[in-house]
């Protein structure tokens, strides 16, 4: 059976997006892990302002068969536009999600640049999209699902189904 450290692979992760920073860069977690990703970023690498939060409810390619899924309404505190977004996930897999939150972000402008990082990149791609940093990288069968859970005390695992 799988057994990945959320914990230790978030510090990886703060690492990754360390680098990846720049003087006027935006955090932009998507919903759910990735916002709480973002949220802990944020504040542990003492980065001013708020982070943002993104979902990608309203532009997913499945959105007719799904409907309006629970998730947060996108909330981006900051400008968009000419701004370098740093964009957080927990897991990357198809490529999707990532296609409809960028959909979704440049609704609200057009950023100098995105950058993805996520926690873990499980491979199993639909479109050309790859992170700019992945603190793991797993192969999963196509019907098993990883996700990132987050207790009380905002520590994070993952639960393989």
């Amino acid at each position: 059976m799988l057994k990945l450290d959320a914990e230790a692979l978030y510090a990886d992760l703060a690492r990754g997006v360390r680098a990846l920073l720049q003087a006027d860069s935006a955090l932009v977690g998507i919903w759910s892990g990735g916002a709480w990703l973002a949220e802990r970023l944020r504040r542990e690498l003492a980065l001013p302002g708020r982070h943002g939060v993104i979902s990608s409810v309203l532009h997913r390619d499945d959105y007719g068969s799904r409907g309006l899924a629970a998730a947060a309404p996108t909330e981006l505190p900051f400008e968009i536009e000419g701004r370098h977004i740093v964009l957080i996930d927990d897991v990357l897999y198809t490529g999707r999600t990532i296609r409809a939150v960028i959909n979704e972000l440049y609704d609200f402008g057009r950023p100098a640049s995105v950058r993805l990082a996520v926690l873990v990149d499980r491979g199993g791609r639909e479109l050309p999209i790859e992170p700019a940093f992945a603190a793991a990288r797993i192969a999963l069968p196509a019907g098993q699902r990883l996700s990132l859970g987050r207790d009380d005390q905002g520590r994070f695992s993952f639960v393989v189904e």
